[in-house]
């Protein structure tokens, strides 16, 4: 029996107990003050009209009742000795002890009304209690607020205590996987990316299948570097550097989920997925390098190119492209950065407004979905990766073709919502697990949030098998935003998770608390860890701490059943990629 029910127990019982003793005592006082009274009042009770009392009440409450004398005028004969029923006096003791009892169950009532409000007032700590113990035992190390209750004052300080140590150590442990990962993978110096692991992003997103497969690909270039650090010296030049990663940086932050990389000493390459507004992008690129210029580096020239990428280019193809056009533009004298016309590729619409009638129509007609399957190491299926697909151009167009428009134009809610449409229908189908990702822009907006939560507990049975894949980069832009989504949908059944966990790892502590179920890692950590002993060290520090945080850990990107095998081995949880199908599988 729950500590609440023995304590409702124990105090009704005891108001009933004090309520009806209370009542006894009360009755028996007042039959002996009633006895008392009758002695002297019987000779006159003769005469007296007889009032209605339960008999019950008679026999349960039988006064003592003496003898009293009437005196009658029968020729002057022996009065009579008469023996009268005081039924005054019953029908005293009967109003007497209703109102009594009137009064106690009133004052039972407001009893068992203060009772209510202090056990009402007990049960809010306790579930705090409660709710935190469980949350430490999924490792969700959350702080709850002090009760002033002593007992459970003294019990949450101690759970709050754990929390804090844990995530201290969690924090710990993270900020040591961070120092190795940068060590391995970013340029001392400025801090950027170095030279290989800005390609293995890139490679990354030419191959993946979603709105990253397209966007804009920059390389700025410090002109005659080396007569530079001799005109100015080295801690200028250094500075120059320095300041040259931070403005790039600064940028990319500006088309969210930007990546700066140092190619080699002069050449530094800005990467904004998603972003195909060329001429918007080189008027903020220029507008940067020229303050750069005029504060810092008078007289240095930044040469800058830029080129539209899409999935199925290559890195060296595009990095060709851009240091032809460099090279170009030095020759010709020609200010400001240089955009690469695409000439291999036909946009499949001339304007805006073609676009969103051609966007409109699409969604409209109904979304496809891709399904590709996410495995674990004894190749059971975890869900399917569902990438969206419309039909433009009298074709099926993977999300690399279109979501930049979609973003542009913004109709990124619209078509997130008839995915997750599409995707219940799906389930209710199939009767197979399904992930979706959501856009940054459709999740800030408050009107989509409603429609999705309705759209859920519309389908709960199909909502328990959805996926919900989020971007690593809300979670690091908009925390207060990201913990309003979890709260929202997490009681609806779906599992939450963030997808492409890569170069923003350092935040995922953060989270520990709202209840996420998965990771995803990038597949620029993912691809070639067979052969890189400094991935595998920093994959199998993100499964752990991963897994401290109760969360699955899944490889994107993964092209071979042999690096499948070693992910398993480091710890990974399951796999997907162009590597991966079923039927064709690792042994365990």
């Amino acid at each position: 029996m729950s500590l609440i029910k023995q304590l409702w127990l124990a105090i009704g019982g005891l108001v009933l107990v004090t309520l009806a003793g209370s009542l006894v005592i009360s009755v028996i006082t007042l039959r002996a003050a009633l006895e008392q009274d009758l002695r002297p009042s019987n000779a006159d009770a003769a005469g007296a009209p007889q009032e209605t009392v339960p008999g019950w009440f008679v026999d349960l409450v039988r006064l003592e009742n003496p003898t009293g004398r009437a005196e009658i005028a029968l020729d002057g004969s022996t009065p009579p000795q008469v023996r009268l029923e005081p039924h005054l006096a019953y029908h005293a003791l009967w109003q007497t002890t209703l109102a009594i009892g009137v009064w106690c169950l009133l004052a039972g009532m407001l009893g068992l009304i203060v009772t209510w409000r202090i056990v009402h007032g007990l049960r809010r700590p306790l579930r705090a209690v409660v709710e935190q113990a469980r949350d430490i035992g999924h490792r969700r190390f959350t702080i709850s607020r002090t009760p002033r209750l002593r007992e459970l004052h003294e019990v949450v300080q101690a759970l709050n205590q754990l929390s804090r140590g844990m995530s201290d150590i969690l924090g710990e442990e993270h900020r040591k996987l961070d120092m190795l990962r940068r060590h391995l993978q970013h340029d001392r110096l400025t801090g950027v990316m170095n030279r290989e692991a800005f390609l293995g992003q890139l490679r990354g997103l030419l191959e993946s299948r979603d709105f990253r497969a397209s966007g804009t690909l920059a390389l700025v270039r410090i002109d005659r570097l080396a007569e530079t650090n001799e005109r100015l010296g080295h801690a200028p030049t250094d500075a120059l550097l320095k300041q040259l990663a931070r403005e790039l940086e600064q940028c990319g932050k500006v088309h969210d989920g930007g990546l700066v990389g140092r190619l080699k000493g002069c050449d530094f390459a800005l990467l904004l997925p998603g972003a195909t507004d060329m001429d918007a992008i080189r008027q903020a690129l220029s507008q940067r390098l020229e303050r750069l210029q005029h504060r810092i580096a008078p007289g240095v020239t930044l040469p800058t190119a830029m080129i539209a990428y899409h999935q199925g280019d290559t890195p060296g193809d595009l990095l060709a492209s851009l240091d032809g056009a460099l090279a170009s533009a030095a020759q010709d004298g020609e200010p400001g950065p240089v955009i690469v016309e695409d000439t291999h590729r036909e946009p499949l619409f001339a304007d805006h407004a073609s676009w969103r009638r051609a966007l409109e129509q699409a969604i409209a007609e109904g979304v496809y979905l891709a399904h590709y399957p996410v495995l674990d190491a004894h190749g059971k299926l975890l869900h399917f990766e569902c990438p969206a697909r419309l039909r433009l151009g009298n074709a099926w167009q993977p999300a690399g073709r279109f979501m930049p428009w979609v973003s542009r134009l913004g109709m990124d809610a619209a078509l997130d919502l008839a995915v997750t449409v599409t995707a219940l229908k799906d389930i209710d189908q199939r009767r197979q697990p399904i992930a979706i990702n959501l856009s940054i822009a459709s999740i800030q907006d408050a009107r989509f949030v409603l429609e999705l939560r309705r759209c859920l507990a519309a389908h709960p049975e199909a909502a328990r098998q959805l996926w919900v894949e989020l971007p690593e980069a809300l979670a690091t832009q908009d925390m207060p935003g990201f913990h309003s989504l979890c709260r929202e949908l997490r009681p609806l059944g779906c599992r939450l998770g963030l997808e492409h966990v890569g170069t923003r790892f350092t935040h995922i502590t953060d989270l520990h608390d709202l209840g996420l179920a998965y990771l995803k890692i990038d597949a620029s950590l993912v691809r070639g860890v067979e052969t890189s002993p400094e991935r595998q060290a920093i994959l199998r520090g993100m499964a752990t701490l991963g897994h401290s945080l109760d969360l699955l850990v899944i490889g994107e990107g993964v092209e071979t059943l042999e690096d499948a095998r070693v992910l398993f081995t480091l710890g990974i949880d399951a796999a997907t990629g162009p590597g991966i199908r079923r039927g064709d599988w690792p042994d365990a």
